[in-house]
């Protein structure tokens, strides 16, 4: 059992995980996380959403978030020639794998090929303009569970027109797995504020790719607000939350369009929205250029006008 909120100096933050240079599928990992980070520009959905009440939105992150997490997996595969240009890895795909740790797994096609998993990710899907203004998944994995070179990868996504369209990718947040498991003991034991026992019981799992059945979650002496594993709010993620409400979306900050619809939320008084989209506008407007300042206002009126039909 790991003490909490020790009376000693706090333990330094823990420090990044990766595998060894020497390991022999070392390359693989390296050009994999490269990968990751092209989906931006590589991710094709052939989903399309219309019809949906701009009210709902919130409710993507739970309804579609599974299906978005999939086919960032059959994205990945696709980009076979960025993560294994020589076919060394020919028998080797990613492969989904819900409800177990890590939820998808560089895996042999062949029963009788060794390894059978060279690396696992456990992928998260964020829809970025949730009514929570962070990713809300909850990551409770021991550390010793984690492979060195397992990943834990987060993937903001939006509708290509707001409140319509296909799914659209943005810049992934990629760490250790390993590490994150370790920042959120970290976090929860010697840096979040409670006046209750921060103590955590860690689970006896230390087998990498376990089964679904083993036990592998930590677990806190005390947690009510059902908040540990929550790792976005462990502020780590801080610095990507931010930048992601600044990438654009049909040319206006993410930021902008989150505060746009929470004006919209249920039992607000009427006078309200009239009065947060004239602070909204002022905020936007601090903006130099008055093409964008145009572009901004029109848009703002256009989903205000839908809105208030809906």
């Amino acid at each position: 059992m790991a003490s909490g909120n020790p009376t000693s100096a706090i333990p330094p933050e823990p420090t990044p995980t990766e595998p060894d240079a020497s390991w022999e599928h070392f390359e693989l990992w390296k050009a994999v996380k490269r990968a990751i980070f092209t989906l931006p520009s590589r991710f094709e959905s052939e989903l399309v959403i219309s019809g949906v009440l701009a009210t709902d939105l919130h409710a993507f992150n739970t309804s579609l978030g599974a299906t978005i997490e999939e086919q960032v997996v059959d994205a990945l595969n696709k980009l076979r020639t960025l993560w294994d240009p020589d076919q060394k890895y020919s028998l080797y795909e990613f492969e989904r794998q819900p409800q177990t740790f890590p939820d998808v797994v560089l895996r042999a096609s062949d029963p009788s090929v060794v390894p059978q998993v060279l690396m696992g990710i456990e992928m998260k899907g964020w829809y970025v303009l949730a009514k929570e203004k962070e990713p809300s998944f909850r990551f409770q994995v021991t550390p010793a569970a984690c492979a060195e070179a397992d990943l834990i990868v987060v993937v903001p996504w939006a509708l290509s027109k707001v409140i319509s369209g296909s799914p659209e990718v943005f810049m992934p947040f990629v760490m250790g797995a390993r590490q994150a498991a370790e920042f959120r003991n970290w976090h929860w034991q010697y840096k979040k504020v409670s006046t209750t026992d921060t103590s955590i019981t860690l689970s006896s799992v230390t087998t990498h790719y376990p089964s679904k059945s083993d036990p592998i979650s930590d677990v806190p002496a005390s947690d009510g607000g059902g908040n540990f594993g929550r790792l976005a709010r462990s502020g780590v993620m801080d610095s990507f939350i931010a930048e992601r409400f600044d990438d654009k979306l049909s040319g206006i900050p993410m930021w902008a369009w989150q505060a746009f619809l929470a004006l919209f939320k249920e039992n607000k008084d009427p006078d309200f929205v009239p009065k947060g989209l004239e602070a909204l506008a002022k905020t936007v407007m601090k903006d130099p250029s008055a093409q964008k300042r145009a572009k901004i206002d029109a848009k703002l009126k256009e989903l205000g006008e839908l809105l208030s039909e809906d």
